[in-house]
């Protein structure tokens, strides 16, 4: 990815709002993951008006569950998850002070608009290929709900990952906006 945008995560809205949908990005640095029983857990903390165990503002949260790590590595396979539960608390999480969300799958309007209102931005990264993203992981470190395991909160640094903005900061959907060009050929 020659063409390729670098961003250096932790990163604040403000740096990332020139992005484009269609860009193409190489994130390193510090990234939160979880999946669905850990976003549960923080939606409904908040919900209580608690403080969730980590600081949202200024991250990017990978949707991923990793799987155990083989000897010599420090994470096994870790490619993006995609379900329908994203919608379901991507909003709540987004109003925290999230700067973006790595994951793949074709958000809804009440996602899209949640991005658009807070200056985030949705980026892409390709399904079936964890093995070859676990490579750009460099370091782990569970930081809240151990007990669940390879859905618990990981703090893990990135090197040089490749993703692709899908839904910028103005809400422009790279998936609406590629499928117009297509139809006008």
């Amino acid at each position: 990815m020659a063409d390729a945008i670098k961003i250096l995560a932790p990163v604040n809205r403000d740096q990332i709002r020139f992005l484009k949908a269609g860009d193409n990005v190489l994130i390193s640095g510090s990234v939160y993951t979880g999946m669905h029983t850990v976003q549960q857990k923080l939606v409904e903390t908040l919900t209580r008006g608690e403080q969730v165990n980590v600081d949202l503002r200024n991250h990017l949260f990978y949707f991923v569950g990793p799987t155990p790590a083989k000897p010599g590595r420090v994470i096994g396979s870790a490619g993006p998850e995609a379900s329908g539960w994203i919608d379901k608390y991507s909003p709540q999480l987004l109003a925290q002070g999230l700067s973006g969300i790595i994951g793949t799958w074709v958000y809804t309007p009440v996602v899209i608009d949640a991005v658009r209102e807070h200056g985030a931005v949705y980026f892409g990264a390709i399904g079936g290929v964890g093995a070859l993203y676990s490579k750009r992981i460099v370091s782990t470190e569970v930081v809240a709900y151990p007990e669940l395991g390879p859905e618990a909160i990981y703090r893990i640094e990135l090197e040089s990952f490749p993703a692709v903005v899908i839904i910028d900061s103005q809400g422009n959907n790279l998936y609406e906006s590629a499928k117009a060009k297509y139809r006008r050929i």
